[in-house]
This record gives C-alpha cells, sequence and structure tokens, in this order.
C-alpha cells in the first residue's frame, strides 16, 4: 500500500480578491441575490460559478415554478400556497419560512416576466399555470417543460444589465471562519490551479443541494455533491433534516447495458408530463395508482408516487428495465411538442415517439429537503454567512411539492439580498491568526493532495459511495441497512485518505474535493434516518412504518470536536392563523377532471 506523501510546510502561493459579500452559486438562488443587492446599492459583490457563465443546475429544472397567480383558479391564494407546501411537507417545515415563500411568489412571477422570462401564455396572454402533484390549485407557471432554463436565462439577463460581477470555474473548498463569524472563502481557479482567498464581510451559500450522493440521480455528477452543506458545517454552522432525500417518481429506467441509453439513467422524466395528464402502468398494463391513491392517481404527492412505483417493481410487476411505463400517447403529437417539447425532443433523438408510445421511468434522487439551519433571512448562527436555495433547509420540510423549489430560489433570493443590503460595509479582513492556522495550512493540504498518487481511484470510490447510499438509505430504509451504510461509508472515507489525484486543474482533483463534501453529507442523511423512528414523507423506515406525531420535530446536525457529528432535535413552530384556517379548510385537487 503507498503512503501519502507528508504535506510540504513551504509557503504556498495564493491570489487574493476582497469583495463585500462573496456569493457562492451561480444558479438562479445566487443570481438573484446579487441582483438584489445591487438594485439596493452593493456593488462591490462577487458571483461564483463552478462552470461557465449560465451553466447551473437551474437549467435542469423542467417543469414549473409555483406562485398563487390565479390565472385560471382565482380561489388560489398564498395561504392556500402554504397550506398545501406543509401538508406536502408532512408538517415539520418552518412556517415562517413557507409563507415568506409562497407571500412573495406572485410578485417574483410577474417581476421574472418584466425581465424577460419566456412563460408559455394562455390564450389572453397571460402566465399559464398547471397542474403540478399534491396542489389544490393549477399554479405552477411554466414555459414549455424548460422553466428552469428560461428563468436562469432572465435572472443572467437581469445581472448583466446591473453589472454584476461574475467569475466562472473556481471552487470554493473551505469557507474562513473561526465558528463565530465568516470572513471569506478559500478555493481554486479550475482552469489555471491558482489558489484564492476571497476576503469576504459575507458570504452566500448558493450551491445547491446533495442528491447526487446517490448513485441514480437527476443532477449532473459534478454538482449537487453537498458543497453547501458540507462548507457551512466545516464553519460552524448548523445542518437540519438531512434525512429527508426526495426521489422523484420519474427518472428514466433504461437498460444500462445500452450504451446509447446508459447515460440517461435516472435523468428527470418532468412532473409536467404527469401534470398535462400522463399516466403510470406497471408491466401487466394495470393503471396502479388506482390502488395508491384512487383520488389524486399520479399528481398525488411526489413521495407517494415513488414508492407505489417501488412497491410494484418489488412485487414483480415491474419493467425489464426496474420500473413503470408512463404513458401520455393519449394526447395529441401537436399538444405534447407544445407543453413538452424538451421531453418529446430528448425521447425521438432516442428513437421513442411520446406520442405513440410510453416511456420507462423509475424513482432517482432528485432534491434534497435538508441544509443549512438558517433564521428567517437566510442567516446561519454563524454571523455573516447565510445559505439560500437547496442549500438551506426550513422550507420543504419531510417532502418538497413540486415546483416550489424554484419559487424558493428567487424568494430567498430577495429575502437574504434584502438584509445583507442593510449591513454590508466593505469586505472587512482575515485576521492573521486565521490566515496563519487555517488558510495557508488549507492551500497547503490541497496542494499535497494534488498529484498523489495514491492507491485507490477517485472514480472508483464516487461509485462506491454512492452506491451504499442507495443500498442503504433510499426509499425503503431499516435499522439494519441504515448502519451497515454507516460502516461501508467509514471504509469509504477511509479509502479516500489515500486516492490517485492529478493537477489541480483536472477532473480527479475536483472530484477528489467532491469526495469530502459528499462524506458529510452522506453521514448526516444516514445518521438522521437512523435517528428518526418514524415514516414521514420521503423518510420511510420499513421498521417504523407510521408517522409519529411526537417526531413533529426537526433533527439538527452540529460537528463534533473530534470528527462526527452530533444530532439534537427542535420543535416546530405552528402556522400563523391564516394559513391554519387554509389548512382547515381542506382543499384539495380533484384529478378527475384531467380525464
Amino acid at each position: 500500500m503507498s503512503e501519502r506523501q507528508p504535506i510540504d510546510a513551504e509557503p504556498v502561493e495564493y491570489d487574493r480578491e476582497d469583495v463585500s459579500v462573496l456569493v457562492v452559486g451561480a444558479g438562479a438562488a445566487g443570481a438573484r441575490a446579487a441582483i438584489e443587492l445591487a438594485q439596493r446599492g452593493v456593488d462591490d459583490v462577487l458571483v461564483l460559478g463552478k462552470r461557465g457563465h449560465g451553466d447551473a443546475h437551474t437549467t435542469w429544472a423542467r417543469g414549473g415554478i409555483n406562485g398563487a397567480l390565479g390565472t385560471h383558479d382565482p380561489e388560489d391564494s398564498p395561504a392556500i400556497h402554504a397550506a398545501d407546501t406543509l401538508n406536502e411537507g408532512h408538517f415539520v417545515n418552518d412556517p415562517a419560512k413557507v409563507e415568506t415563500v409562497t407571500e412573495q411568489m406572485p410578485e417574483r412571477l410577474r417581476e421574472l416576466d418584466e425581465w424577460g422570462m419566456a412563460y408559455s401564455r394562455t390564450e389572453d396572454g397571460e402566465i399559464d399555470q398547471r397542474f403540478f402533484g399534491a396542489q389544490s390549485f393549477r399554479r405552477t407557471a411554466f414555459a414549455g417543460d424548460h422553466t428552469g432554463e428560461s428563468m436562469l436565462n432572465a435572472l443572467v439577463d437581469r445581472a448583466q444589465e446591473l453589472s454584476v460581477p461574475y467569475r466562472e470555474n473556481v471552487m470554493i473548498t473551505k469557507l474562513v471562519s473561526d465558528g463565530d463569524a465568516v470572513h471569506g472563502a478559500v478555493g481554486f481557479d479550475m482552469d489555471t490551479g491558482e489558489f484564492v482567498l476571497f476576503n469576504a464581510g459575507t458570504v452566500v451559500l448558493a450551491a445547491g443541494g446533495h442528491a447526487a450522493i446517490y448513485n441514480r440521480h437527476t443532477s449532473r455528477d459534478d454538482e449537487n455533491n453537498g458543497d453547501g452543506a458540507a462548507l457551512a458545517s466545516d464553519a460552524g454552522a448548523s445542518l437540519m433534516d438531512m434525512e429527508f432525500i426526495q426521489f422523484h417518481p420519474t427518472g428514466m429506467a433504461v437498460d444500462e447495458d445500452d450504451p446509447e441509453w446508459a447515460p440517461w439513467s435516472g435523468r428527470l422524466v418532468t412532473e409536467a408530463v404527469r401534470g398535462e395528464g400522463g399516466r403510470l402502468f406497471n408491466a401487466e398494463g394495470e393503471r396502479f395508482m388506482e390502488r395508491y391513491s384512487p383520488d389524486q392517481m399520479e399528481l398525488d404527492a411526489r413521495d407517494v408516487v415513488a414508492r407505489a412505483i417501488a412497491q410494484e417493481v418489488a412485487e414483480g410487476r415491474g419493467t425489464e428495465n426496474g420500473g413503470v411505463y408512463l404513458d401520455i400517447s393519449h394526447r395529441d403529437a401537436e399538444f405534447i411538442e407544445e407543453r413538452l417539447p424538451r421531453m418529446y425532443e430528448r425521447f425521438d433523438d432516442l428513437g421513442v415517439d411520446m406520442a405513440e408510445e410510453p416511456v420507462e421511468v423509475a424513482p432517482t434522487s432528485h432534491y434534497g429537503m435538508g441544509g443549512v439551519a438558517v433564521d428567517d433571512h437566510g442567516e446561519t448562527d454563524v454571523d455573516g454567512l447565510f445559505a439560500i436555495g437547496e442549500t438551506m433547509a426550513g422550507v420543504h420540510g419531510a417532502n418538497r411539492l413540486g415546483g416550489n423549489s424554484l419559487a424558493e430560489t428567487v424568494a430567498y433570493g430577495v429575502v437574504a439580498g434584502e438584509r445583507i443590503a442593510d449591513r454590508a460595509d466593505g469586505p472587512g479582513t482575515v485576521p492573521d491568526d486565521l490566515r496563519e492556522s487555517l488558510v495557508e495550512p488549507h492551500f497547503r493540504e490541497l496542494r499535497a493532495m494534488a498529484n498523489n498518487d495514491g492507491e485507490h481511484d477517485v472514480g472508483a470510490v464516487l461509485a462506491d459511495l454512492r452506491e451504499l447510499m442507495w443500498d442503504h438509505a433510499e426509499i425503503l430504509r431499516d435499522e439494519a441497512s441504515l448502519r451497515e451504510g454507516l460502516d461501508r461509508l467509514a471504509a469509504a472515507r477511509d479509502r479516500a485518505t489515500d486516492l490517485d489525484v492529478g493537477p489541480v486543474t483536472s477532473e480527479t482533483f475536483e472530484f477528489a474535493v467532491d469526495l469530502g463534501f459528499m462524506t458529510v453529507a452522506a453521514e448526516a442523511v444516514l445518521r438522521g434516518a437512523l435517528e428518526r423512528e418514524e415514516s414521514r414523507g420521503a423518510h420511510f423506515r420499513t421498521d417504523y412504518p407510521d408517522r409519529d406525531p411526537d417526531w413533529r420535530l426537526n433533527v439538527h446536525f452540529d460537528a463534533a470536536d473530534v470528527g462526527g457529528m452530533r444530532l439534537r432535535t427542535e420543535p416546530v413552530d405552528e402556522p400563523s392563523e391564516a394559513v391554519q384556517a387554509a389548512l382547515d379548510e381542506g382543499h384539495e385537487l380533484d384529478y378527475h377532471q384531467l380525464e
């Protein structure tokens, strides 16, 4: 076995940039926060992206963005939207954060319209809205089935109008924090290999989630690896509700031995297909949702539909590729091409005509409802450190309402931007002791990791981690399997200390950094799932199959003094009177009007 070389104590060279506000992540949440800051006169802002400008995971959000506009259903309201969100989250959401999002969204949707978002329109020219699962009314605004792409394009255009500074192809590897306050961040330029210290008075983590810690997921392999959660935890912030992972019911189920289809395994088939009337059938031709949800059918909550598909496959009624069939061929080809253009094109390129035949789908890891614990303005308990978008916890509870992820990004981009603008007063300085004890040693660690001739292949360790998460923390969970998952994770973490890594500009170096983030997120998911001895939303324990009212609690995760994590629970607040009234009214989608 090879031994990793000792860390070189020689001084390390790095660049330094001074900014008032550093935004880590250039998707919708980061872009909207930067826009808000610029509009409020804070021009000393820098947005960092790991990829090229405009190439963020937001573009992969297909189906829509929620807001109670009432285009088709004027009786809808932000309070009913909040009630649906709490119902879908199984009442462990933070009600104040939920209301912040739902109250903001009508204005945010109109604002995006003003900025040129290419919404689909009604015959009267209004922003169109479609049905989405578990929603009482049609409140999901959309742009065909490329909503995220159109939304990010509008945000990027607006940011460019405001001359928001942006730097692409930069990866943040550590926050500069003393545990009480953040002073900046460190990372590297992925093109040049240069190390960089960003001296910032405020840091905003808008770095996405952690769904890609599973081997079947809807993200690209180089994103949603838990960067934001791991960075925040290392800086002294708490994580929350990490056990709640949403498995989207309809990822692509493919023959993984077919080189044409294999790259598409797990990729999202948007909920908009079901929202436009798509039906699910098992391999025996049964429309099986009649068994599991006769009232809401295919548009029941994502956790319900995902478990139903998993059950059908487990009982032998699945397809050859381990899925079921999603069929919208009863709709006209012209309708499908207009309302679902990207889906139609994708499958057509693979030789499947959605207007003539069904497609195969199966559950896939899609979204982390948990993340960084923040206050009502998106700030963590580390002064000056904010987390927004999928990086933050609190809005979605135990299961996310489809269409609420894009809503959360722009709503909390505004909320955090408002708070930061009131306080921003320059970059401040990195204390000498932190530079000497944290910044420079970290750069030396990165330098030592580069070109390390280790025993283990980075890709193989990554694949093992993703496989163990699917084996031990997927849709159906139990104590024995979760404990075995923790043991396998410890073994993977041990292998990750001796990796064969290329130069700083290589993919293996990036993925080696990702592995460090992913092990933190994976440990939190496994430990949280083991701690929560009940079934709630997307978290289903076969050994505790019922929801326990005593577990209406949030699980918090704090970094332990000597490795590992400390877990604690906190009670959930009650909703406002207006939202409670909406809950008591019992609004519910009448699915059968789509038939």
